[in-house]
């Protein structure tokens, strides 16, 4: 049976190609419309290399001749080979780019450039992000060292207290408690085991507009004990004209009978309360990495520890309690003492204070955990007033204040008795936030 058109045979299918077939033409070339390069041959005629061209269609009246696709377009203008192979290296063979025109998808969208990235969009959205981070760890930390300040002593049970003046004066207290230590701990910090608290270190720190002021008072000043509220008693105690060591007011009734005798014999008014233990000082310096400091004079004490060389040198937290602790190594013993204390808080409080601290978060939360974990301060102390603090005393080391021991005028029974002239000139002074005249041992 005969399935091609009328007219056509199996022979007139010209040369094949595949299983039994000699030509060299491929099996696809059977379903492809042929495609010719150069102009187009007539119907009955021979090319120009001799090949001869289509035999006529053998189709009946009416049925249109099929297009020679010679230039992939379904004309044959002349374009020659160049035109066929324009479309077809780029991978084109039929039709225009992006598949639409004859032998490409008929309706595909063409697909125009990427659109550049939105850089002022982007930037604004990080920007945003960044500051919300910001926001919520600052909000976070504040809460954090907020809830871990020790808030423990209660300045309104002071009485009979002299009037604010300007500026604001802090009363720093560093106390030989031993609180959290163990017997390995007294041993390494030379601290012995006596029971109750004493305070090793007084100062009063005033922060003003013209400069700041750090006054040493003395461990052993010779004070007279005022009336007095108890802090558990509640029971007004009045004033029997007694004759005592400053610290010793301390271990009779704690921060706020010192208090109350430091601004009965000064007229000052205390606003803030801080105070810090051994165990304490010696964890805040460790946490920051030591602090650097130069001794002018070497010197060895077997009370405290202490083993110096003279010289520029970085103290851990042993060393350091050693060298505020020291006073039987020198001629001048306490006075050179609260001396070294003032040259070391001010250098731990530059240390703490620096960028490489701040801005460290591996750095700055232990140093502030250690810190706030130690220090005991009164119930109005806010962390603005614990920063302006430090701040404060890092301004006193750096030159932007002054430092200096209460003035002496001689001793009573081994007590040091304060120039009551100079004491009262200096208290004006810092009452009115004017800058300090007077000049300490």
């Amino acid at each position: 049976m005969n399935d091609w058109p009328e007219g056509w045979s199996d022979d007139n299918r010209g040369p094949r190609y595949g299983r039994g077939s000699a030509g060299a033409q491929p099996e696809g070339a059977q379903v492809m419309r042929q495609v010719r390069r150069g102009p187009a041959v007539p119907p009955g005629q021979r090319s120009a290399y001799g090949n001869p061209g289509p035999a006529a269609p053998p189709y009946g009246a009416g049925v249109p001749q099929q297009p020679s696709y010679v230039d992939g377009q379904g004309h044959d203008e002349g374009a020659g080979y160049g035109a066929y192979d324009s479309d077809y290296n780029t991978g084109q063979v039929y039709g225009s780019p992006g598949g639409r025109g004859p032998g490409g998808t008929a309706g595909a969208p063409d697909q125009g450039p990427r659109p550049a990235p939105n850089w002022r969009r982007r930037i604004k959205w990080s920007a945003i992000t960044l500051a919300t981070v910001l926001i919520v760890t600052s909000v976070a930390t504040y809460f954090w060292a907020d809830s871990k300040l020790r808030r423990e002593v209660d300045l309104s049970q002071v009485i009979d207290r002299p009037a604010s003046g300007s500026g604001t004066n802090y009363l720093i207290v560093g106390s030989d408690s031993r609180e959290g230590m163990t017997k390995a701990d007294e041993k390494k910090l030379h601290t012995g085991s006596a029971e109750g608290k004493r305070t090793d270190s007084m100062m009063i720190l005033h922060v003003g507009d013209n400069g700041d002021t750090l006054v040493s008072l003395p461990r052993d000043s010779n004070v007279t004990v005022p009336s007095y509220k108890g802090s558990t008693s509640g029971k007004v105690y009045p004033a029997r004209g007694w004759q005592e060591k400053l610290n010793a007011t301390y271990a009779e009734d704690g921060p706020t009978l010192l208090v109350r005798t430091i601004e009965a014999n000064t007229g000052l008014h205390i606003d803030h309360y801080v105070e810090i233990g051994f165990q304490g000082f010696a964890n805040i310096v460790d946490a920051v990495g030591g602090v650097e400091i130069t001794i002018d004079q070497a010197f060895k004490d077997k009370w405290s520890g202490a083993d110096f060389k003279a010289g520029k040198q970085t103290l851990n937290g042993t060393q350091a309690l050693a060298f505020v602790r020291t006073r039987h190594a020198f001629a001048a013993s306490d006075l050179q003492r609260t001396k070294n204390q003032q040259k070391f808080l001010s250098a731990l409080a530059h240390q703490v204070a620096t960028p490489s601290t701040i801005l460290n978060p591996f750095t700055f939360y232990p140093v502030m955990g250690a810190g706030l974990d130690s220090l005991i301060v009164d119930k109005d102390m806010s962390l603005w007033d614990l920063a302006s603090m430090f701040w404060a005393m890092k301004g006193v080391q750096g030159g932007g204040g002054t430092s200096l021991n209460m003035p002496i005028s001689g001793s009573v029974g081994g007590n040091l008795v304060w120039d009551k002239a100079k004491v009262k000139t200096l208290v004006d002074e810092l009452n009115n936030d004017q800058k300090v005249t007077v000049s300490g041992n």
